[in-house]
């Protein structure tokens, strides 16, 4: 079976070590979602393995179907299949949402090969309904002038056009309310699948009443200290942390 599996990883930024020895396999088919305090490590992850150059990744391993994405530049792991929405999405100024998945689209076909354009855009307008954006966007720069609320339906939207094989959605509920966490969680549970794994990372249990994860892991200094089911969320809802941290 395909997997995203993560082996014994260390990195640190600044000489400051973040990731200490992490280990997690996401079989395709499977939402895991990891959570944890304030600085335990979890948007370091997601930027680890996205290949943000601030990281030094100083001992490990993160294997796609058995291939090395540290081995490979950024966009050659996007194109392997691995998707990252960002806490915090860039902006892209002069640069159009439409073109901007166009081109993403075109960078994924054999040489020679070209989008349909009618195609493409009755994909990306049926996709946008779905999110309840306003087909106007696809003629707006990537996130520029975007709400909070905007910026994160615009990234679902993006992994809806890209179809990755795994997502990783670091804190796509930071700054949602409920209507848009709602319509955020919907469209990343229609993209759910057999052929398709999903790291959830999230501070808060509120977003597992919508995207349900099959299993649930805590991060706390560089490392997972537990995994258990659902219901481990709702555990450190009413709990918090520390009584993890005193166990570990």
């Amino acid at each position: 079976m395909s997997s995203l599996e993560i082996i014994n990883l260390n990195a640190s930024i600044n000489g400051a070590e973040i990731l200490k020895g992490l280990n997690l396999n996401v079989p395709q088919g499977e939402v895991h979602a990891i959570m944890g305090p304030n600085g335990s490590g979890k948007s370091t992850l997601a930027k680890v393995m996205a290949g943000h150059e601030d990281y030094e990744v100083t001992g490990g391993d993160v294997l796609l179907n058995g291939k090395s994405l540290l081995e490979m530049e950024v966009d050659e792991r996007s194109r392997e299949g691995l998707f990252l929405a960002f806490q915090y999405p860039a902006e892209i100024p002069g640069v159009s949402n439409a073109n901007f998945l166009r081109a993403a689209r075109q960078a994924r076909l054999p040489e020679g090969e070209e989008i349909d354009a009618v195609a493409f855009y009755k994909e990306i307008y049926d996709k946008m309904d779905q999110l309840g954006m306003d087909r106007k966007f696809t003629g707006r720069s990537v996130n520029e002038g975007f709400s909070g609320g905007e910026k994160k339906r615009n990234e679902v939207l993006q992994m809806m056009m890209l179809e990755p094989s795994y997502a990783v959605l670091d804190e796509t509920d930071s700054g949602l309310d409920i209507d848009a966490l709602k319509i955020v969680a919907d469209g990343v549970n229609a993209m759910r699948s057999d052929n398709r794994g999903f790291l959830v990372i999230t501070h808060y249990q509120r977003l597992l009443d919508y995207i349900v994860p099959d299993y649930v892991h805590v991060l706390n200094d560089g490392q997972i200290i537990r995994s258990g089911s659902k219901d481990l969320a709702l555990e450190l809802e009413e709990k918090g942390y520390d009584w993890l941290k005193e166990e570990d």
